[in-house]
């Protein structure tokens, strides 16, 4: 789906909005990647009693690249309880990150989430949320930038979609686990206010107009930060090393860790 103007929600009484991101199934390995599927069912079986609405803000996957007809191998219970929930009425919003920028309409199609390429606005309960996976915002960052220019040119993708699907998810699987968003120095301290590309993208937007909340993930360091009278940027940190998620009752929003 593509960006549109603010998307409103009202929750049931007694209803939820789960908010999760930067799962990365598949790195480092495979056996370590299936622990942390377990984890993340179980806490996918945990919210469903009271969830309406779930957001999965981008690099559900360490590497996904759909083909026509084929797309990776693997993570099947994690598509099973994602589609579990979607069949229980469970409204599903994905996000695509940097990790997994190539979804086509395999999840729409199986699952039935309703797909993002892009930031986007969402009124819940009358709170105003700007959305986002987060990467390529702000200042700074113009070598992935350039990079993500080119992952997504049309010319690229359909040059990549030639390569055999053995030797396509080798390469992305090799390249993305090289990719420091996993282990790298740059996230795992706070940089500042003054430091934080998001933080100033956030605080830019606020110029514009006004929200409640800024949530993204990406970022990997779990935060809740008040950057205005009423306003808090808020990263979901991942599902590698802190487990987080946020929660939001209609009217407080918490960022919690699970287990």
């Amino acid at each position: 789906m593509d960006k549109r103007r603010p998307i409103i929600l009202n929750l049931q009484e007694g209803k939820k909005v789960y908010f999760a991101s930067d799962q990365h199934f598949g790195a480092p390995d495979e056996n370590s990647s299936k622990i942390r599927e377990n984890k993340f069912i179980r806490f996918l079986d945990t919210i469903k009693k009271d969830c309406e609405f779930l957001f999965l803000l981008g690099d559900l996957f360490d590497f996904w690249h759909e083909y026509k007809t084929v797309v990776p191998k693997g993570f099947v219970r994690v598509l099973g309880k994602l589609a579990e929930l979607s069949d229980q009425g469970i409204i599903i919003y994905c996000f695509t990150g940097n990790h997994d920028l190539w979804m086509r309409d395999y999840l729409e199609k199986e699952l039935h989430v309703i797909l993002f390429r892009e930031e986007q606005e969402f009124c819940i309960n009358g709170k105003e949320f700007f959305i986002a996976h987060g990467d390529g915002l702000g200042p700074g960052d113009h070598g992935y930038k350039r990079m993500k220019k080119l992952f997504t040119n049309p010319v690229a993708r359909w040059f990549f979609r030639w390569l055999h699907p053995d030797i396509g998810v080798a390469l992305g699987n090799y390249l993305s686990r090289k990719n420091k968003l996993i282990s790298g120095d740059e996230d795992v301290k706070f940089l500042g206010e003054d430091k934080e590309w998001l933080i100033i993208f956030s605080k830019d937007k606020l110029k514009e107009k006004f929200y409640n909340y800024f949530i993204y993930g990406h970022r990997h360091l779990p935060m809740d930060l008040k950057i205005g009278e009423e306003s808090h940027y808020v990263n979901l940190g991942d599902w590698i090393t802190y487990f987080t998620y946020v929660e939001f009752d209609g009217e407080m929003l918490e960022l919690k860790n699970f287990e």
